[in-house]
């Protein structure tokens, strides 16, 4: 077995905080490692060490030569310079070739404007093409799946299993880690733990470990009350042993070797318990980590909150998407879909009046109140305190956010410390805490697990399906789109149409051709009969007009009811 990379006592720590404490691991070639942990454990940090790109406090690393590492870094960590000088830098066009495979095209001839309006997930498709083509000896991914549309992680776990060298994967994506891995690395409180197999494999036996171990510290604590209280026996009895030694004439010396006994007795258990627990200490278990967080939505406003007339998007001479009518109700989860690049996160700009539609209306209410998260959570300053930042100046929200952070897993001592010492993970938390102090009527939440560990995401989602107010996602996480959104806005062919299904019937429905039809038949009836229904208002039953359009409304509901059969 040829050992890439052998890690000794690598030791890590931040002012009096120690991230890293006795990391020890061999990486073998082709070895496929996922690196897991809450956030804040240390995940990132360690990936700077063995990329180079920080120092370890103590330890080494030994490699068996000189190794060309890929490092994929989190998508925060790269600038449009830094994307300028991957493009420039790409005599052989093989950069190139691998974005047009993620996708991208023609991207030797982005220029600065193009590069600045970057999606996300074009971002990391061209940092991926970028570290690919440097043929690494060693990958090392930070979150790789961020912000990655579905043609964007089927290529990346079919190149993988290409791939000839070694790789560690830092992600919270189980799905990806289960296609992409074969050993799991679990950081928890500055220790490192293996596990063979996917991500499944390791949630498996860190269970059957949980529950032995919970077994073992039981069966312990059981011995420790049995034996204290015979122990707790033996010194009442010794203790009236010494009484009676004073009292009862003719019996003194009986009870004073009797007490003497006993006493020795007691020594011999407290020295057996001690050696037991000395020699087989069982630690109890530290439990999941538990996230609690609530939403609260404001009063319920008006029916339709946000509306679409003949909508389209421009700049630099590229259409995002044009001539697109859709509306939004108070109170529906609704979900953006689309490829990378169509236009989500611009979008949800212009629904917050950060950008200008080029053509068409987009009509906001003013009533609603809407909080936003954007996706690389790169809008806070990072010399700023959790407080600072969110702006959170009242006692009570500062009480409130402080209760909040503690139920999210960021303790109390560290509400105080710059936002530069928080994992992206714990950024993404405490602009979620910064949300749910203020009363909202809108959540507008643009990849917001990015970045989270598994509990807090699990805990986002279901805090989520209780909020009363509108919620509108942009996610690549699937199973997250699924489970929250029960309408769609799609972006296809240069157009956003609004869909009445969740994401797992919309995907059945694109696959069958004439579900796809009859959907579209649905929708043009459902806006034909909304525009009856508004001309009806206007008219009285005496009015010719009326009938005729009762009569035709009629003949269109039993349509869209022999539709809803099929």
């Amino acid at each position: 077995m040829t050992f890439l990379m052998k890690v000794r006592g690598l030791k890590k720590s931040f002012g009096d905080q120690t991230i890293l404490k006795n990391i020890e691991f061999d990486m073998t070639r082709n070895e496929r490692i996922g690196l897991v942990g809450y956030n804040g454990t240390g995940k990132t940090t360690l990936a700077n060490i063995l990329a180079g790109h920080m120092e370890a406090d103590k330890g080494s690393i030994q490699t068996e030569r000189a190794l060309k590492i890929g490092y994929l870094q989190q998508s925060v960590a790269y600038s449009v310079n830094d994307f300028s000088d991957m493009l420039g830098g790409d005599e052989s066009g093989g950069l190139y070739q691998l974005a047009s495979q993620l996708g991208l095209t023609k991207v030797q001839s982005w220029n600065a404007e193009r590069l600045h309006h970057m999606s996300g997930g074009e971002k990391l498709k061209l940092a991926l093409a970028f570290v690919w083509q440097t043929m690494p000896d060693v990958l090392i991914l930070d979150e790789p799946t961020n912000h990655l549309d579905a043609n964007g992680i089927s290529w990346l776990v079919e190149e993988l299993r290409a791939f000839q060298g070694a790789v560690l994967i830092i992600s919270h994506d189980r799905y990806f880690l289960d296609q992409s891995v074969s050993k799991i690395f679990e950081l928890e409180d500055g220790l490192l733990h293996a596990y063979e197999g996917n991500y499944s494999a390791y949630r498996s036996e860190k269970k059957r470990r949980y529950e032995a171990q919970l077994h073992q510290y039981e069966v312990q604590q059981k011995q420790k009350e049995r034996i204290e209280s015979q122990i707790a026996n033996l010194q009442n009895w010794s203790q009236k042993a010494h009484r009676d030694s004073t009292k009862k004439e003719g019996y003194k010396e009986y009870y004073r070797v009797k007490a003497k006994k006993l006493d020795n007795q007691v020594k011999s258990k407290l020295k057996r318990l001690e050696q037991e627990l000395e020699k087989n200490k069982a630690e109890k278990p530290k439990g999941e980590e538990t996230v609690k967080f609530q939403f609260s939505s404001g009063e319920k406003r008006g029916k339709r909150i946000i509306e679409a007339k003949n909508v389209t998007k421009a700049f630099g001479g590229r259409t995002l998407f044009e001539d697109s009518s859709f509306f939004i109700k108070h109170g529906e989860r609704i979900g953006l879909v689309g490829s990378n690049g169509c236009g989500k996160t611009t979008l949800i700009r212009m629904m917050l009046e950060e950008e200008p539609a080029t053509n068409g209306t987009l009509w906001i209410s003013r009533s609603i109140k809407t909080a936003y998260l954007s996706q690389d959570v790169n809008d806070v300053n990072e010399n700023q305190t959790a407080a600072e930042a969110l702006q959170l100046f009242d006692r009570r929200d500062l009480a409130h956010a402080r209760t909040i952070l503690a139920n999210m897993g960021i303790k109390e001592d560290r509400f105080d410390r710059k936002i530069g010492t928080f994992s992206l993970g714990e950024r993404t938390r405490i602009k979620l805490a910064g949300m749910i102090v203020k009363d909202y009527d809108v959540l507008v939440l643009d990849e917001p697990t990015n970045h989270l560990d598994l509990p807090t995401r699990e805990q986002l989602e279901d805090t989520l399906l209780d909020f009363q107010g509108t919620i509108i996602i942009v996610s690549h996480d699937r199973y997250f789109t699924e489970k929250l959104c029960d309408k769609l806005l799609v972006f296809e062919k240069g157009r956003i149409r609004r869909i009445e299904t969740g994401l797992k019937d919309y995907q059945s429905k694109k696959e069958d051709p004439q579900i796809d039809h009859d959907e579209a038949e649905r929708l043009r009836i459902e806006t034909r009969m909304t525009a009856i229904l508004g001309e009806l208002s206007g008219l009285t039953e005496e009015n010719p007009r009326y009938q005729e359009l009762d009569q035709e409304f009629i003949k269109l509901l039993k349509k869209k009811q022999s539709l809803s059969k099929k």
